[in-house]
């Protein structure tokens, strides 16, 4: 084989990883498994997929490499296969805003609105929060803040907000995340907040734009399914 045939070789496989990229199912796909491991039946749920064809996107993101798959009891669990796949979608996503009009106008009517957004930058808001003068809340599911979180966040599903807010002081800032800026719980979570009187705003980060960023988060190495 030459030089010729083996470059030719080399840019195929390359290609491989942009062919699976190729599909906004399955970049989303790569998105809610970069928060925690799960299942196909809960990735179907979550993207709006009946749970054939969100086993064939999985398909093709494993013949990539992007992902792996291991029996959890009855149900197949899909992971990432590194880290580097999540800083992966991130980096994807910001070459998009860098250079597509058209991503950027569409994220804009996503988060508008900046007085929801919080004016503190990252490592501000880790400060804060480390020194107990703001309250950072994950909205996330729990085991998406058991696998990863952001420094001194307390975890706080959407779906238990609400009976929980008497645990929230109202005298301190609160700033809620979820899963970065396609994420929707973050504005549920401000909305509710506000209606109950609390000072809230929002992050449009999450834990891939941390550590994309190289900022440390907390994470449990140690994290099963339950």
């Amino acid at each position: 084989m030459n030089k010729r045939q083996i470059k030719n070789l080399l840019y195929g496989h390359v290609a491989q990883i942009g062919k699976a990229l190729a599909s906004p199912k399955r970049l989303e796909l790569l998105e809610l498994l970069s928060q925690s491991p799960k299942t196909v039946e809960a990735l179907a749920q979550e993207t709006a997929m009946d749970v054939k064809l969100t086993s064939a996107h999985l398909k093709a993101l494993k013949i990539a490499r992007l992902v792996q798959a291991e029996r959890h009891g009855k149900f197949m669990l899909y992971r990432l296969s590194g880290d580097d796949v999540a800083k992966l979608w991130v980096n994807l996503r910001e070459t998009a805003a860098e250079h597509l009009v058209e991503f950027s106008s569409d994220v804009v009517r996503l988060i508008a609105q900046p007085e929801k957004l919080t004016s503190l930058n990252r490592e501000d808001l880790a400060a804060r929060a480390k020194s107990g003068d703001l309250i950072v809340i994950d909205v996330r599911p729990a085991a998406e803040f058991e696998v990863a979180h952001l420094p001194y966040a307390k975890s706080m599903p959407m779906s238990e907000l609400k009976q929980r807010l008497a645990e929230l002081p109202k005298d301190k800032e609160i700033v809620a995340y979820c899963r970065g800026p396609f994420c929707v719980f973050a504005d549920e979570a401000l909305r509710l907040l506000r209606d109950h009187g609390y000072r809230a705003f929002k992050t449009v980060d999450g834990v891939n734009e941390w550590v994309a960023a190289g900022l440390p988060v907390e994470t449990n190495p140690s994290w099963t399914p339950h």
